[in-house]
């Protein structure tokens, strides 16, 4: 029988750091990113577990600048709703808060989960369909490891119409918006949460 590899205690030491310093980053510096590195990360993406093995993630590209100027809008819509929702100090704060890096990240993904794929057969979804989402969001999180690996910052933005954003991106009417992501290298590396530093919420990890 043979043996899977043996993680040592140095390198569980370094898997931590990762942990701790896997931040969702709003402030890019424009530098591109090189296409074989953005290319990995994604290949690297197959290795995240999945419903029935199902693969049901879908990385759409977002360069056109018409593409993007539809998502820059439909984050000001929600921004200006979120800000009204909020008062005195709070609504001051909001106001102040850097929240997505749509304008100056790079490299621009809509990831959607395929409702419609016959991958997996369904296996393991009868009883909880939402099991193809959380698929898509552990591959998330599996680029999201690996591009810090390699220096990027990855920013998950979620104040989205993910309607208006499915319809602006022409995705097929069975792929659900999970996530629209910024990758990017960041302005500088901070191990302690934005919001935190902020003054939004208090530190735990």
């Amino acid at each position: 029988m043979s043996q899977g590899p043996v993680f040592d205690e140095a390198f569980a030491r370094q898997f931590e750091e990762l942990l701790r310093w896997r931040r969702d980053v709003r402030r890019f510096r424009r530098d591109p990113v090189p296409a074989a590195l953005v290319e990995e990360l994604l290949a690297q993406t197959r290795l995240s577990p999945s419903v029935g093995h199902s693969q049901p993630w879908r990385w759409l590209a977002i360069d056109e600048p018409a593409r993007r100027e539809a998502v820059q809008a439909s984050f000001q819509r929600c921004n200006a709703d979120a800000l009204a929702s909020y008062e005195g100090e709070r609504a001051a704060l909001y106001a102040r808060l850097k929240l997505e890096g749509l304008r100056e990240a790079p490299v621009q993904f809509a990831v959607f989960c395929d409702h419609g794929t016959e991958r997996g057969h369904g296996l393991g979804r009868r009883t909880m369909p939402e099991m193809l989402d959380y698929s898509v969001v552990a591959a998330i999180t599996q680029f999201w490891l690996s591009a810090r690996i390699h220096g990027l910052g990855v920013g998950w933005v979620s104040i989205l119409e993910p309607a208006e954003i499915a319809a602006a991106l022409g995705a097929p009417s069975d792929w659900k918006l999970i996530a629209y992501l910024c990758i990017g290298w960041p302005e500088a590396d901070c191990a302690e949460p934005e919001l935190v530093r902020a003054g939004w919420e208090t530190g735990r990890g």
